[in-house]
């Protein structure tokens, strides 16, 4: 019998908020996207193993590590200015 298992990557897109890029110095989109790996057994993701945030700029692609409370108040930002 064969036990076939390991993990899965996904990424999200949680929101995409403007500010001025930490690497290009451009006033440009920025997604925050949350990155999760997954068990997996059998190729169904089970159980979340890790977790992680990051914000991508959109001009250059510079990727920079964010805290989960920077994400979600990321969200409430564009959610409060969103009118």
């Amino acid at each position: 019998m064969f036990l076939l298992f390991g993990t899965s990557a996904r990424d999200t897109v949680l929101t995409i908020v403007h500010f001025v890029c930490g690497y290009c110095s451009k006033a440009v989109a920025q997604r925050v996207i949350k990155n999760t790996n997954r068990f997996t057994l059998f190729f169904i993701p089970l159980f979340p193993v890790s977790t992680s945030y990051v914000n991508v700029c959109t001009n250059c692609g510079g990727v920079t590590k964010i805290t989960k409370d920077q994400a979600d108040n990321a969200l409430q930002w564009v959610g409060a200015h969103a009118q």
